[in-house]
């Protein structure tokens, strides 16, 4: 099965000391093999900002 589910996790909201916001989404292995990054909603700072994926 060539995609998986991926875990996204806020990368500024510890360094504010707020709760971290996670998302699920798939990747496909075979063309993407770099971690993901997007710009998601952390409703805990009440803006968007970025995401990387986690193991």
């Amino acid at each position: 099965m060539p995609r998986e589910i991926v875990t996204l996790e806020c990368t500024e909201a510890r360094k504010e000391g707020k709760p971290v916001s996670r998302y699920l989404t798939s990747r496909n292995k075979k063309l993407q093999q770099e971690k993901i990054e997007m710009k998601k909603y952390n409703p805990f700072l009440r803006r968007r900002t970025l995401h990387r994926e986690i193991k």
